[in-house]
């Protein structure tokens, strides 16, 4: 990679081919490869940039390569490349997981009594939970339970009133878990012997279950269930989450009821700086429900949060790991499921933040594999099974990414990492002492590896952003490429007149080499001005560019439309590891709109860019950035802010104090990244639109900015979406949204009526 001054810049963009003229009538599509319409970048009339890879996979065995399916179905022996026959081949792929059988099942079901063939096959279709050794499952059907193992078919539950939630089937098959009107329950299969295990459960307590922001910001979106089973299927581990203290917050939906009514929703939802839900944890005894509880009570005033629970490998043990409410440090703890007590193994502390910590990776000999950024950079490190640091796996400046595969026998460790390049994806193998590093694949890029059976073998699907990519074979050892299995295709490419995009690097005003991606208008010509779109994110820690294909049609129909595109990977964006994205604590927006005005004037310090015609556009945390740099910089002409923090004290307790603090203890910085402070400042165009049923960012933070544009005497435009959350899913809102982003971009930017041209 290289950064780019206008010289060199020409010489690439001329040598990718885009000065050349474009071809005769291909304006108005009449003769040569065709232009996007504005039809063709959403909706059922879009036309796919997605690359059609081949799809190779490896046998069962791992001994031979298969593609296609049925009658079309060849098998390769892979380091020959000769066909060879399905006999040969062994037909060892597996159609579907061959552990649980639903046709047995059905069977089962279809021998009792009450059951008949509709039902069996409506029950046996979808287990809700199976067994470790999948010869047991539980099902789930209109609030009753039905269990099949082997030699037995049963109704658990026959239409309980109340509606049971997260049904898990223990490892052994012998209980079954689930929640009710927010109690915790266990049910042995064996009598069918129901087992009480809270009775607290309320609309304001929670036992097993998650409130709205432990899982938006913690355990994962849509992810409610907050207990989980041992090993060794004697205890169940589960949350308990006091809600009363949380503040309620109305989401509104105004299409319901005839148009006479509107349909409240009522939420706990805590906003920065607001109480959190109190947090418990307890430990129930499968065979008779008991319960102990982990003492919390030492970490009172640090105001825990239990960010992740786990067992060890065989059940004796359960590991919890708890952070501060402001996620400055994090404890990997180890507690007795019998007493409750606990010790603490591992200390995470940083002076601005900790991540949520992963899941400890046991190795067979009891000890464990660690992540942590201690070093500001993620780095593997192994630790004894009584928490006690052993070495460093990895290290350097650079960042794990995820371990893909581990070999004990060859102790030896396959992952991904920065080691090349933020932007890239590559695979590294590395041995368990830290000795050995090696990269596996092969060009900058995006690479997906599987392997065969003894990793002798990888397939590497491969894709760049000026590449839609190719499947390749390469030797397990080296990562020498042995043969490519078939190229990427994308028909659009060849029926339409489109640009490619080329990763290039922008220097900041300090020096902070930024990563960028830059699409040019088809018959580029660098002596006219264009304007300049710069769709972004910038998130702490979520880079908009990568360098891997680029699927977007609308970037392309811009570009056709005369638009240079430009994306940037702000530095606190960048992926590079934990220490760069700390460089934005408790002030975000302001080192953001610092890169991204850098780029802008980047673009614009070369005659091919206007000046006077930059626009941005984001949603989310990019609608935020987008509306923040339109009150606090005249660079730029039009921003489209969809979904948008326009007050950080407007949104959840955990995110936004992880990387702010509260705003108590940082009133400067939240006054400093409010747009709605610097609503006055507006210069430019701004759109603003929101869904109106958004339960993650409130429509209430678009009121607030739209007020304050208001109150300052600003011209603006908004657009509301009823019965829409967050993001513009329906098809005609998204649709009626497109032809919106169309219009402000015609109008603002290419000074013309919205119809592609």
């Amino acid at each position: 990679m290289r950064t780019l001054i206008l010289s060199s810049l020409f010489s690439l963009l001329s040598g990718a081919g885009l000065f050349a003229s474009m071809p005769a009538g291909a304006e108005d599509g009449a003769d040569g490869p065709k232009r996007l319409t504005l039809e063709n970048t959403t909706g059922d009339d879009a036309v796919s940039m997605a690359p059609k890879l081949p799809r190779w996979k490896w046998t069962d065995a791992g001994d031979f390569l298969v593609s296609g399916k049925g009658e079309d179905r060849r098998w390769i022996e892979p380091r020959s490349g000769d066909e060879v026959t399905e006999s040969a081949a062994g037909a060892d792929v597996a159609e579907e997981d061959p552990g649980f059988d639903k046709h047995v099942a059905r069977a089962a079901f279809e021998a009792l009594e009450t059951v008949d063939e509709s039902l069996a096959r409506r029950i046996s279709n979808s287990p809700s939970s199976l067994s470790d050794d999948e010869s047991s499952a539980v099902f789930h059907r209109k609030d009753s339970l039905w269990f099949y193992g082997p030699g037995k078919a049963l109704q658990l539950i026959d239409s309980s009133a109340e509606t049971m939630e997260f049904v898990d089937l223990s490892p052994d098959g012998r209980f079954i878990a689930f929640v009710m009107s927010n109690d915790l329950y266990i049910l042995e299969v064996e009598g069918a012997q129901l087992r009480r295990v809270t009775d607290s459960g309320s609309s304001e307590m929670f036992n097993g279950k998650l409130d709205w922001v432990y899982q938006e910001e913690i355990y994962g979106r849509g992810k409610f269930k907050a207990f989980a089973w041992s090993p060794d299927s004697t205890h169940v581990a589960f949350l308990a989450l006091d809600e009363s203290p949380v503040h309620e917050f109305t989401v509104i939906d105004h299409i319901e009821d005839g148009h006479r009514r509107v349909r409240p929703e009522i939420s706990n939802y805590p906003k920065a700086g607001d109480p959190n839900p109190i947090v418990g944890m307890g430990i129930a005894t499968a065979s008779d429900a008991s319960v102990v509880w982990l003492d919390l009570e030492p970490l009172a005033d640090q105001e825990p949060l239990v960010v992740r629970f786990d067992w060890t490998p065989k059940g004796e043990s359960l590991l919890f790991c708890v952070q501060d409410r402001l996620q400055t440090w994090a404890d990997l703890n180890c507690a007795d499921p019998d007493t409750g007590t606990w010790t603490t193994w591992i200390h995470e502390a940083s002076e601005t933040w900790v991540n949520r910590p992963a899941s400890p990776r046991w190795l067979e000999d009891g000890s464990f594999l660690w992540e942590s950024e201690r070093t500001g950079y993620k780095h593997l490190y192994q630790y004894s099974g009584q928490g006690e640091l052993l070495s460093a796996v990895t290290e350097g400046e650079w960042a794990l990414r995820r371990v893909l595969e581990l070999d004990e026998t060859k102790g030896e460790i396959w992952f991904t990492s920065t080691q090349d390049g933020a932007v890239n994806r590559n695979v590294y193998r590395i041995g368990l002492d830290g000795k050995g590093l090696i990269r596996l694949t092969e060009g900058d890029g995006a690479h997906s590896i599987t392997f065969n059976g003894d990793r002798s073998l990888f397939l590497d699907s491969h894709s760049s952003l000026a590449s839609p990519g190719e499947v390749r074979l390469c030797n397990g050892e080296d990562g020498s490429i042995l043969r490519v299995l078939g190229k990427a295709e994308v028909p659009a490419l060849e029926e339409y007149d489109l640009a490619t995009w080329e990763l290039i690097e922008i220097t900041a005003r300090d020096g902070f080499v930024l990563d960028a991606a830059i699409l040019m208008p088809p018959g580029f010509d660098p002596d006219q001005p264009h304007p300049v779109w710069i769709p972004t994110y910038s998130g702490p820690n979520a880079p908009s560019v990568r360098n891997s294909w680029n699927s977007s049609a609308w970037y392309r129909f811009l570009a056709q439309q005369g638009v240079v595109v430009l994306q940037v990977n702000v530095r606190t964006a960048s992926g590079r590891g934990r220490w760069a994205t700390s460089l934005g604590y408790k002030k975000f927006g302001v080192l953001e709109l610092r890169d991204l005005v850098d780029a802008a004037d980047w673009a614009t310090g070369h005659g091919w860019a206007d000046p006077e015609r930059v626009g941005i556009t984001g949603y989310s945390y990019g609608g935020f950035i987008t509306a923040y740099a339109l009150c606090n910089t005249e660079k730029f002409a039009l921003g489209i802010a969809g979904g948008g923090v326009y007050e950080w004290s407007m949104y959840d307790t955990i995110y936004t104090e992880r990387y702010m603090s509260t705003p108590q203890k940082n009133p400067e910085g939240y006054a400093e990244t409010s747009a709605l402070l610097s609503a006055p400042g507006l210069s430019g165009h701004l759109v603003v639109h929101h869904g109106v049923m958004d339960d993650n960012v409130h429509v209430q933070n678009a009121m607030h900015l739209i007020y304050a544009l208001q109150k300052a005497g600003k011209s603006f435009e908004m657009m509301l979406y009823p019965q829409t959350r967050h993001g513009v899913r329906d098809s005609e809102q998204r649709w009626h949204l497109r032809q919106l982003e169309w219009k402000s971009i015609s109008e603002q930017l290419l000074d013309r009526d919205h119809n592609p041209g």
